[in-house]
């Protein structure tokens, strides 16, 4: 994972995001945030498990999928199977090493 710290990167509405290898982050500060750089963590690691392309074009596609069933743009975020599962697991300090392969696929 390599940290890089630039606001001008991001849209106003995020924090970081995961483009692998890399974690972009809008402030400095985020690099101490144990939460979110686990949730970041977690999407490289589906990444990597998705063979990096593929889980990009699953994200959009699902993103896609879930702006026509819920109209809204946060909810659809929220919803994408990728999110729900950082989401729900980002403050376990040991998801990443323990986590079975493919585990988003339970959050669909």
């Amino acid at each position: 994972m390599i940290l890089i710290v630039n606001k001008y990167l991001l849209g106003k509405s995020f924090k970081g995001v995961s483009l692998w290898p890399f974690v972009i982050l809008k402030n400095p500060e985020l690099k101490k945030d144990e939460t979110f750089i686990n949730h970041e963590k977690i999407h490289l690691r589906q990444q990597i498990e998705l063979l990096i392309l593929p889980f990009y074009i699953w994200y959009l596609l699902e993103y896609l999928l879930r702006l026509v069933q819920y109209k809204d743009r946060f909810l659809a975020y929220k919803n994408i199977s990728f999110e729900r599962e950082a989401y729900t697991q980002e403050m376990k300090e040991n998801y990443v090493k323990e986590r079975k392969f493919w585990a988003f696929l339970q959050f669909i």
